[in-house]
């Protein structure tokens, strides 16, 4: 079996909330890529967070052309030579990105050539993994923030995560990091007293504060009991989260965004973080995250999935025994729906995983041809 045809789509996909959030309107994008092999058998990938229309011309134009004729189920061969392709000298960025959706397609094909589903192909640790639901962006004002907090409890799930920062370093012309950290807190009241105590709580930075504010940050929302404090400071920056865990005493997740191994090798040398959380779709697919779960667990770091895209990370964490909770991302979850059929449901915090073999779910063509962007 050889791989025959290498195929991305940029989309950008219009998402309109309903519930308590009615009439409020947002988007997300990334690519989506198709591997065909001369057997018939197709794979699919996937990719966000990111220039979409940029990953679909990489792929387009460097990575797949250069394993047209390759085994795809020697994915360890084909990882080391797209590596050595695109990031020679340890870059990340557009190639990691490409790299991943690559990987999964290619996983998707291996599940469906040997009939099981990729989880099982990753170890089978175990058939079904914990969710928590990311809810809480910037777009809701307090009132709409704890209703819709309270409507996911409702729902049976007791593990919730909302966005703090407020692109604050972006957009520090116009707002002072000062005053964002201080409606921070304060949002962050609202939905511990909506909640009640018992619900796991936690806040996701993206990346948008310095160390000073992030540490402020967390002093201030310590009497909310917040479980982790993800990507709390601007590009990661390793000596200082590690400064901030010795400081406050508040767990640090992070890693979603990085695109090789070695950041988190760091990370754990450092004691920088309490959790780690490579992103298949992001930090170099299946073959790499697995690795890289599996070092953390050398260091006794649990591995939680974060930056969303939940349907594809699902089988990460299922298929390690290291694996951990898994991210229902409201918006991505949105985007999932509009764009990929047969996707599992969540009950009451957990996720069943599909005994298809693949992925166990596939993008509607239809969708595809509908949300297609270009530049």
């Amino acid at each position: 079996m050889k791989i025959a045809r290498v195929t991305a789509t940029p989309i950008k996909v219009p998402l309109q909330l309903d519930g308590v959030a009615t009439g409020k309107r947002s988007a997300m994008s990334g690519c989506v890529v198709e591997i065909e092999t001369d057997t018939g058998l197709v794979g699919h990938g996937f990719t966000a967070i990111t220039q979409e229309e940029v990953i679909a011309a990489v792929i387009d134009k460097v990575a797949g052309p250069a394993i047209i004729g390759d085994d795809p189920l020697a994915h360890e061969a084909i990882w080391d030579k797209l590596y050595w392709v695109m990031m020679p000298r340890g870059q990340t960025g557009y190639a990691a990105h490409a790299l991943a959706a690559i990987d999964v397609a290619l996983w998707d094909i291996k599940g469906k050539a040997l009939n099981e589903p990729v989880w099982r192909l990753l170890g089978g640790a175990r058939s079904r993994v914990p969710i928590y639901i990311t809810f809480g962006f910037g777009f809701l004002d307090r009132d709409q923030l704890a209703a819709v907090a309270k409507n996911w409890v409702a729902r049976g799930f007791k593990r919730l995560k909302m966005t703090v920062g407020d692109e604050a370093l972006r957009n520090r012309n116009q707002r002072s990091l000062d005053e964002v950290i201080k409606e921070d807190a304060e949002r962050v009241r609202i939905v511990r007293e909506a909640v009640g105590p018992e619900i796991d709580l936690y806040v996701d930075g993206n990346c948008n504060l310095d160390f000073y504010h992030a540490s402020k940050l967390a002093e201030m929302m310590k009497p909310y009991k917040i479980a982790f404090f993800e990507e709390p400071i601007t590009q990661n920056d390793i000596p200082q989260m590690a400064l901030l865990r010795r400081q406050t005493g508040m767990a640090v997740a992070c890693g979603q965004n990085e695109g090789l191994a070695y950041r988190f090798r760091d990370m754990l040398i450092a004691q920088a973080v309490d959790y780690v959380q490579p992103n298949v779709v992001i930090t170099g697919g299946y073959t790499q995250c697995a690795k890289i779960v599996n070092m953390a667990a050398a260091f006794n770091v649990p591995a939680e999935n974060g930056g969303a895209w939940s349907f594809h990370n699902m089988h990460l964490h299922a298929g390690l025994a290291a694996g951990g909770m898994v991210e229902h991302h409201w918006l991505a979850v949105e985007m999932y729906k509009k764009v990929y059929t047969g996707l599992p449901e969540p009950k009451a915090g957990w996720m069943d995983l599909p005994t298809t073999p693949g992925l166990g779910f596939a993008p509607n063509p239809d969708a595809l041809k509908e949300f297609a962007h270009k530049a």
